[in-house]
């Protein structure tokens, strides 16, 4: 690492609930689930029904727009229910897991020998493949592409992180093979970035291309990494693959199975006893909450979200945990109506503005919940998503060309270089409360159909 990456805009969300490091393996559920709803512009079409036997990496489903990408069972068993919603669209296949797990065998390539095509090959047909993403859009990337660089990032600045250090222990040699894999797939450099001083044993990582970074949330967005070390054109494509699936990548090339485990983060001020879990890809929401979340006072009710609560999904506790999440968030829901809330000193809230007393304890915890203070308002020009997104754009200029509609405009100002994530402290900002999420969303839909 020449120099470290200092970003000077962003705004760190200091809230109540941090997981302390204390592991609690997590003994096999009875039901686990695969959404086709947590992965973009995905189609599926079953291959399986209630009542099939499956092991682990049989595949349950593919996508209608490339049937070569698979999406596979977590843990053998049989499966139970394909649940759907309306217009009969497919919520989710769910499995009931077997106390002796069986797992379908894959090639140990040796890298040194293997092409691209046999690693391609090997990653679509375990299911592995959904991993790695594509920018822009932030979608499934086509095996066909070759990206002209892979990006990981291997920490997470959101309110409530979980530590990926702390999580990633004992897994150093499943993720130098999980980057010797990523290497095999692109011409450029797979990109590492770590916490300035906190790089813990990615230091170690060879054959990468190694990027410290220093500074507020978003600093930890991977799309905020590639707009500092190799900004996204029109026409370029990048991968991107978050760090704990590294890991995953390497468990299949070094073992030949598939293996799914992953440490997650139990947070938020609901949470008794915040802590983290090592659980298995699309486990209960339960089987980490059951007992463990504060009794509430009679009439007041807490979210659980799937993620963090910039970028989360709300799940209920009989739901199952999302495909990407690294973290469970307990919050107050919020739904209770304030008398005069506006008139009142409200110590106890936090504000980016000094409407209230927070900026006089930048160091304070909140208890925060998901009132939004008043409704939808016009969206005027104030400024303000500048001062905190650490990418040379115009974000109110692209939200708004995004609402014309205006392909071209939206091609100029940036649509390329942003997923939600990156613009969800913009939305958190945001006094006209406008979902800005979901727009850039429609926007990134509309390129795709468009171009």
């Amino acid at each position: 690492m020449s120099k470290i990456i200092k970003l000077r805009k962003g705004l760190d969300i200091n809230l109540q609930g941090k997981a302390a490091e204390s592991l609690v393996e997590v003994p096999t559920s009875g039901e686990y689930a695969v959404s086709p709803l947590d992965f973009e512009g995905v189609t599926p079409k079953l291959l399986v029904k209630a009542g099939d036997k499956v092991k682990v990496g049989t595949p349950l489903f593919f996508d209608k727009n490339d049937s070569r990408v698979l999406f596979t069972s977590p843990v053998s068993g049989t499966v139970s229910a394909v649940n759907r919603g309306e217009k009969r669209k497919v919520l989710n296949v769910t499995v009931t897991a077997d106390a002796e797990q069986e797992y379908e065998e894959f090639p140990k390539l040796d890298l040194r020998k293997a092409d691209r095509s046999e690693v391609v090959e090997v990653l679509l047909k375990s299911g592995l493949w959904t991993m790695i993403q594509q920018r822009p859009y932030g979608i499934i990337a086509n095996p066909d592409d070759a990206p002209k660089a892979i990006f990981v990032s291997a920490f997470d600045s959101a309110p409530l992180a979980p530590d990926m250090n702390f999580a990633l222990k004992g897994e150093k040699a499943n993720l130098q093979k999980g980057l010797e894999v990523l290497g095999k797939l692109t011409d450029g450099k797979v990109h590492l970035s770590v916490r300035a001083k906190a790089e813990g044993e990615m230091a170690s990582m060879q054959g990468v291309e190694m990027h410290a970074f220093e500074g507020k949330h978003p600093v930890g967005n991977v799309g905020v990494q590639i707009h500092s070390i190799d900004p996204i054109a029109k026409g370029d494509k990048v991968w991107t693959v978050a760090v704990q699936d590294v890991a995953a990548i390497g468990r299949l090339f070094l073992g030949g199975k598939v293996d799914l485990h992953k440490v997650i983060a139990l947070t938020g001020s609901e949470v008794a006893e915040p802590k983290y879990y090592r659980i298995m890809s699309g486990a209960p929401v339960a089987s980490v909450t059951e007992g463990n979340i504060k009794p509430q006072a009679e009439g007041d009710k807490v979210r659980i979200i799937s993620g963090n609560v910039l970028t989360g999904k709300k799940v209920a506790e009989t739901g199952f945990i999302t495909a990407f999440a690294n973290q469970i968030t307990v919050i107050p829901e919020g739904d209770k109506y304030e008398l005069l809330g506006w008139a009142a000193p409200r110590f106890g809230k936090f504000s980016v503005s000094r409407s209230y007393f927070s900026w006089l304890c930048p160091r304070k915890e909140y208890r925060l919940d998901t009132n939004l203070n008043g409704g939808e308002r016009p969206f005027v020009v104030t400024g303000l998503f500048e001062e905190y997104l650490p990418m040379d754009i115009y974000p109110m200029y692209l939200f708004k060309a995004i609402m014309a509609g205006d392909i071209d405009k939206m091609e100029n100002l940036g649509i390329y270089e942003i997923v939600e994530e990156d613009i969800a402290l913009c939305e958190f900002v945001d006094p006209s409360k406008t979902e800005l999420q979901q727009l850039v969303r429609d926007g990134i839909n509309l390129m795709i159909k468009e171009c």
